[in-house]
């Protein structure tokens, strides 16, 4: 059976944790900051975790990142 593919865009975007969640930058802050509240701008610094539905699918496109 030939190897299967990670997805590039996966790849470059997402990080599987030790414990197996998938790690993401925060959503949000590439435009548009002036009418963000300070505190969304404020909370939405460094990363997070993705919920339980979207992990499923990110690792579905990452076969080998267990």
């Amino acid at each position: 059976m030939p190897k299967m593919k990670t997805k590039s865009s996966c790849k470059k975007r997402f990080k599987v944790t030790a414990s197996g969640r998938v790690k993401a930058a925060q959503a949000g802050k590439r435009h548009g900051m002036i009418k963000r509240t300070t505190k969304f701008i404020r909370n939405a610094r460094g990363t997070t975790t993705l919920c339980a539905a979207d992990e499923k699918i990110i690792k579905g496109m990452m076969p080998y990142a267990r």
